[in-house]
Parts: structure tokens; C-alpha cells; sequence
């Protein structure tokens, strides 16, 4: 239970709800919150996100964020972090990424699942392939409305998990998936490989990423829904993105993914 009050919770998620209005990044919320109140920092994200469903937007699934422990390391956190994931953040279809929707974006390579069921019991890593429909190759997206990527784990669970945009790629049926925690990913732009990794990089596998995300939504009382798209999480450290270039991953065993973004 956060002892956070509640105008303090909406003040914070006013700050970054203009910060998305108006692209323009914010102060960082830790100086409401505190750093680590994350039952303050959920409350937060839950505010504005049930904000932009009253305004016409559609959630279509969820975000894992902070499972790779380099991408970790880079924003001085130690433990995952989840996100909801709306109908307008889809670019899958986009001839070129409109650059201008984000503030401070980042791209990271992973792989990404559509649910075939419900998860509405705890499960285990053994368990999550059954309720997988189809696993893709994908590109996260990620943007921070905190200035200068200045983030706390307050902070970016607050900012939706820095939610920004996703695109999804190559897609596999269940049946003919590789062993996720084995996979490796290279990610290029111009030719030159900017990132790297493997499955066992997303908390071990992948399959780890879903089951928490499972069980910690729904200990949050948002079950996981079939036919939600989930993003599982890097597979690498996540690199900035040049306006106007284009980014192209692999991973073994599942295929490609490619983005274009307007100059």
C-alpha cells in the first residue's frame, strides 16, 4: 500500500500526461514519489492509461520492460517493470515511423507474443507456451516523457513503462518456435551492427518475461487476455534512434524485423 496521497498521485500523472500532450519532456516524478514506491508509481500509470481508454483508445497488450540486464545497467534499475500497451502504438503497418509522435526514442530488438488464451491462474515458465498463439520477431519502441531519460524505477513505471511504439515482424506458430532462451539477435542500421544478444539476455528466456508478467498482472487484477500482443522484453541493449535511418533485426530461428522512421 503506497502512503502516497491521492492529489499527489494525480499531480504526477498530469505532469506526464502534458508531457505527452505537448511532446515535451518533464521533470522526473521521484520528487513526488519517492524512487521506489511502486505501488504509487502503478497507480500513476493506471490514472492516465484509464484516461486515454475514456478518450477513444483500444489496450491490445502489455509490455515487459527492464528484463535485459543490460538495458538495466543503462537506466540503474534491478528488477522489471510492465506496461499497457495501446491501439495507436502499433506501427507493424507503417510504410516509415512517424518520428514526431515520440520525445526520446529508443529502439531494442525482442520477441513478442500473441496469447491464444485467458491466463487468469499462476504459472510458470513450463506452463506460458500453452497459452501462446504465435511468437514474432519485433522492435520495441521505447520513449521516456522524463527529460533526458532521468529515470528512477518510480519513474519509468509511472511513464507506462516508457512506453512508446512497437512494430512486429516475422511471426512463427507456437509449434514450430525455436528454444526461446537460446536464440540470438543482431540489430543494424547502415550496415553496422549497433546491438546484440540472446534469449537467456530477457531474464533467462523469454518464457521467464511471460510468466511474470502473467502473474504480476494479475496479482494486479488485470489478467492476461488472449489475442493480447505481449512484448517480452530486450534482447539487447536498446540504442537511440537517428531520425530519417532504418533499422533492421534478426533473430535466429524466428526471422526479421525492420522500421523506417521520417526524418
Amino acid at each position: 500500500m503506497t502512503t502516497v496521497e491521492p492529489h499527489v498521485i494525480a499531480e504526477a500523472a498530469h505532469r506526464l500526461a502534458i508531457s505527452t500532450a505537448t511532446r515535451t519532456p518533464c521533470a522526473p516524478i521521484r520528487d513526488l514519489i519517492g524512487r521506489e514506491d511502486l505501488d504509487a508509481a502503478y497507480l500513476i500509470q493506471e490514472r492516465n492509461i484509464v484516461a486515454r481508454l475514456a478518450a477513444g483508445r483500444v489496450a491490445v497488450g502489455r509490455k515487459v520492460g527492464l528484463t535485459s540486464l543490460a538495458v538495466q545497467r543503462q537506466l540503474g534499475v534491478n528488477q522489471p517493470d510492465f506496461g499497457v500497451l495501446l491501439d495507436d502504438f502499433d506501427c507493424t503497418a507503417d510504410a516509415a515511423v512517424d518520428i514526431t509522435r515520440l520525445l526520446q526514442p529508443r529502439i531494442e530488438a525482442e520477441i513478442a507474443f500473441t496469447l491464444s488464451d485467458d491466463i487468469t491462474a499462476t504459472i510458470t515458465a513450463t506452463d506460458a507456451p500453452r497459452f501462446v498463439h504465435r511468437v514474432h520477431a519485433a522492435f520495441e519502441i521505447v520513449d521516456s516523457r522524463i527529460a533526458n531519460w532521468d529515470i528512477s524505477f518510480a519513474d519509468t513505471v509511472a511513464d507506462n513503462a516508457s512506453s512508446g511504439l512497437y512494430v512486429l515482424g516475422d511471426s512463427l506458430p507456437i509449434a514450430e518456435a525455436p528454444a526461446l532462451d537460446a536464440v540470438t539477435m543482431t540489430l543494424r542500421t547502415g550496415g553496422t551492427q549497433v546491438s546484440a544478444g540472446r534469449g537467456s539476455d530477457c531474464l533467462g528466456s523469454p518464457w521467464n518475461a511471460l510468466a511474470w508478467l502473467a502473474n504480476t498482472s494479475r496479482s494486479f487484477g488485470s489478467p492476461l487476455r488472449a489475442g493480447e500482443v505481449i512484448l517480452s522484453g530486450a534482447l539487447g541493449p536498446m540504442v537511440a534512434v537517428t531520425p530519417g535511418a532504418t533499422y533492421e533485426a534478426h533473430i535466429s530461428g524466428i526471422g526479421g524485423v525492420r522500421a523506417t522512421f521520417t526524418g
